[in-house]
């Protein structure tokens, strides 16, 4: 494409889980002639690095990863950027049944759910690849039973960078057996650059195109109830201050499946507007469109908080909107409740405590926000949640649009 270029070169290497042969990484890097630039890597189809100018010009990279391919390999990299399936998101107790088979898959999630496909999912796979044109195929056949989960899966990653800066990425796979499929890309975006932490993330600004929320337990389980938005802190229709609505949270922050707003015009799922989130500082926004039904925004609530104090604290200012012509978001100031300094320093440079990121950077708490497009969690136990299940002779088939842009 016109105004896009592609360069593939490597990442390192690692060892394959089943056959156990060293595979190269390849990476590729797009360039647009609007300065933006975007790096994927094959191995678990991990977007490594964004990087997009601000309004004065000055770029910075907006997602969180690691240097090296050291990094992404360690236990505890929270899916930074990457594919992960079979199965995205929870499934309770490990288990459900399928076709009258009872399916145990891992229990990596406090030793009772799953989480994210299991011990070792797709994002811990170096996909096999080839280029066409600027677009990016990456291909990984999943054994049947791999995980648990029934059926030989071969799946397709189609990735390209836009003119217009829309990264899109679409999933699509096939199945030997009936088996379960929720894929989704577990990006940790921060428009302020991925180095700026909690307090540049207080400051974004956020709306989702959803009137409901999927209600879940204590340990992030669905219930199967379906809760309005309405009059809550989900409520995220008109656009919030991400600070101020984490306040009004009876837990440490969003991680929450929000049911997109689906127009009911056809049979097929359109791609239809999930998101959009501006860093007012900087005028970066990222508006998120996607065919999936649903949209997990998780604000880092469990990346590391070595001092145990790091959350939106007091208020100051009211939460109003001004429509004068055009919708005005007016932004409140967030406090954050600290302890004295020389106790910070002493646990902020903690390393056993630490996420260490790229250029050194301590990964923190509330630290990015990740926009998870999916279909419901756990929708293997509720009936009235959209289907996960795959039956050979079908193609699943999901579709994710990221596109930046700024204000002036």
């Amino acid at each position: 494409m016109s105004g896009v270029s592609l360069k593939v070169d490597g990442f390192g290497s690692v060892e394959n889980p089943i056959t156990k042969k060293v595979e190269d990484i390849a990476r590729f890097t797009w360039q647009n002639e609007n300065g933006m630039c975007v790096q994927l890597i094959s191995y678990g189809a991990i977007i490594t690095s964004i990087k997009f100018p601000d309004r004065a010009g000055q770029l910075a990279d907006v997602v969180l990863g690691f240097d090296d391919i050291d990094g992404y390999r360690k236990s505890n990299n929270p899916y930074f950027g990457a594919l992960v399936g079979r199965v995205a998101n929870r499934i309770a107790r490990g288990q459900f049944v399928l076709n009258g088979e009872v399916v145990n898959v891992a229990r990596n999630w406090n030793n009772k759910h799953s989480l994210h496909g299991g011990v070792i999912g797709f994002d811990k796979f170096n996909f096999n690849h080839y280029v066409k044109g600027n677009a990016v195929y990456l291909t990984h056949l999943s054994p049947d039973y791999y995980e648990g989960y029934p059926g030989a899966v071969l799946l397709t990653v189609k990735c390209e960078l836009l003119c217009d800066n829309s990264l899109t990425m679409s999933f699509k796979a096939t199945t030997t057996r009936p088996t379960a499929i929720n894929l989704t890309n577990h990006s940790y975006f921060n428009l302020a650059g991925h180095e700026t932490g909690y307090i540049e993330i207080y400051s974004h600004v956020i709306s989702i195109n959803a009137d409901k929320i999927t209600e879940t337990d204590s340990e992030s389980i669905p219930t199967g109830t379906l809760l309005d938005v309405g009059g809550t802190p989900f409520d995220l229709r008109i656009p919030r201050e991400l600070g101020p609505a984490m306040k009004n949270l009876t837990g440490p922050g969003y991680d929450d499946n929000f049911c997109v707003n689906i127009p009911k015009c056809s049979n097929e799922q359109p791609i239809t507007f999930v998101s959009r989130v501006l860093h007012p500082t900087s005028g970066r926004y990222l508006e998120v469109s996607s065919n999936q039904p649903g949209v997990q925004l998780y604000t880092s609530n469990f990346l590391p908080d070595p001092c145990g104090n790091i959350s939106p604290s007091t208020i100051i200012g009211e939460n109003y909107y001004e429509v004068d012509g055009v919708l005005t978001t007016k932004l409140e100031k967030v406090n954050v409740e600290m302890k004295d300094n020389t106790t910070d320093v002493k646990c902020l440079d903690d390393e056993s405590k630490a996420v260490i990121g790229k250029g050194g950077v301590h990964y923190l708490k509330h630290g990015a926000f990740c926009l998870e497009t999916q279909k419901f969690p756990d929708a293997v136990h509720h009936d009235n949640f959209p289907s996960i299940i795959l039956n050979p002779g079908e193609v699943y088939n999901h579709e994710v649009i990221f596109k930046f842009g700024v204000e002036a």
